[in-house]
């Protein structure tokens, strides 16, 4: 697939993963190695029509978390906590995962036992670039509300 092509693929990919204009995006682990899609970050900045967070030093409340995972980043449960911080009551993080195969595979295993502990549960998983996955992650519905 040529570039053009790979970009042309993931055009949409932020109103796929839920992003309206004027969402408040927050984007953690996006400088790890392998490095975040681009292409994926720029689609949500030109959706969201306004400044996406990047980094945690920010004490704005944002409407959804990317956060960029890989095997060894350190742990997990930490992590979505961490993304829990400035997070909407009714927010959403999208925890972006190299696929199979890739360098930095997260296990579906490993987020299917992490996101519980952190207080999340998970919703669905899309293919959110050619070489990164997507795992969508809320609170439970009993719990929104309850952690702010």
């Amino acid at each position: 697939m040529s570039t053009s092509a790979d970009h042309a693929a993931q055009r949409g990919l932020a109103e796929k993963l839920g992003i309206e204009p004027g969402t408040v995006v927050q984007v953690l682990g996006a400088e790890g190695d392998p490095p975040a899609d681009q292409a994926v970050l720029d689609d949500v900045h030109a959706r969201t029509e306004n400044d996406v967070i990047v980094g945690d030093d920010s004490d704005e409340v944002a409407d959804m978390v990317l956060l960029w995972w890989r095997e060894d980043d350190g742990d997990l449960v930490d992590a979505l906590v961490d993304a829990l911080t400035n997070l909407a009551d009714n927010g959403v993080v999208w925890l972006l995962t190299p696929k199979a195969g890739r360098d930095g595979h997260v296990e579906p295993s490993d987020i299917g036992d992490a996101a519980p502990t952190a207080g999340l549960s998970s919703t669905r998983s899309t293919s959110a670039a050619p070489e990164w996955s997507g795992t969508r992650l809320v609170a439970p519905k009993a719990a929104r509300g309850k952690r702010r």
